[in-house]
């Protein structure tokens, strides 16, 4: 089988695939044979990924959600479920690293707790509440939920970032849990849930951490963002080298795939060894 052929007749449903990790899964599902519904809160960003892989000779279909609300992403399916007839892959993936002002903090406030539970637990909780009615009718399906490597290990502690990281962190702890109980309630239906825990990307998210460091951290003044993130590169990952958006498609791809069918409650991590386990 070629990789093209992959996900050839699947479609796949992608919260947050307007930019940064979500863009990227979105092009390998795409490359990979997949249909593509690219969901978005920006609707001229989801519409720049879609074009995108239309150009490139796939088949991509643009829809505007609101992870936090429920009526939103119920829509959304229902509109994926009109144009295409099928979801075969549910990958919720929209985050926040933290509320408006994130970056300007160097401790955490009440709005980062809320905001990133909002959109990066109950988010994720309304996506697979709205896709799999439609799985469990079919007896077939395949959810992957993007957490971060983490919510498995303190990544923040020590960084120059104070305390401003830890209600994303354990908002996706709460994520890979969410994973591994939702794998056992829907084995029953023949559905696999898994996870992707990404590493160190340079994305909108990342760069927003280096904001806060320069910002924050007397010992990173004179630094640049980018030099923030190749340090934190050098330091952390044992292959030396960050990952990519299309990295983390790769996974998802391979999770997504007839090859993954055995595996479920499982959390893969994508970080070039940052974190062994």
């Amino acid at each position: 089988m070629k990789m093209r052929d992959q996900l050839a007749g699947k479609t796949a449903i992608i919260t947050g695939a307007g930019r940064g990790i979500g863009r990227g899964i979105a092009t390998v599902l795409a490359q990979r044979g997949a249909t593509v519904v690219v969901c978005d809160l920006n609707a001229k960003s989801a519409q720049t990924v879609v074009s995108e892989i239309n150009s490139a000779g796939g088949r991509a279909l643009a829809l505007e959600a609101d992870v936090t609300e429920q009526a939103s992403m119920n829509a959304a399916v229902a509109g994926a479920l009109k144009s295409i007839g099928r979801i075969d892959i549910c990958v919720p993936n929209a985050g926040v690293i933290g509320a408006s002002g994130y970056t300007e903090r160097a401790h955490y406030s009440e709005d980062d707790w809320d905001r990133t539970f909002e959109v990066n637990v109950k988010g994720i909780a309304h996506t697979v509440e709205a896709v799999t009615p439609h799985m469990k009718e079919r007896k077939a399906g395949k959810i992957v939920i993007i957490a971060s490597h983490g919510g498995r290990a303190p990544r923040f502690a020590g960084f120059g970032l104070g305390s401003v990281g830890i209600p994303y962190a354990v908002s996706k702890a709460a994520a890979i849990q969410y994973t591994h109980h939702l794998a056992l309630y829907l084995a029953t239906s023949n559905i696999n849930v898994n996870c992707v825990c990404p590493g160190t990307l340079w994305t909108p998210m990342w760069e927003a951490i280096a904001i806060n460091r320069v910002a924050n951290d007397p010992a990173s003044r004179d630094k640049t963002t980018k030099d923030v993130f190749d340090e934190s590169v050098r330091q952390r990952t044992p292959l030396g080298r960050p990952q990519t958006p299309e990295d983390i498609g790769k996974a998802v791809a391979f999770l997504a795939s007839d090859d993954a069918n055995e595996i479920t409650g499982q959390a893969l991590n994508v970080n070039g060894g940052a974190i062994l386990n």
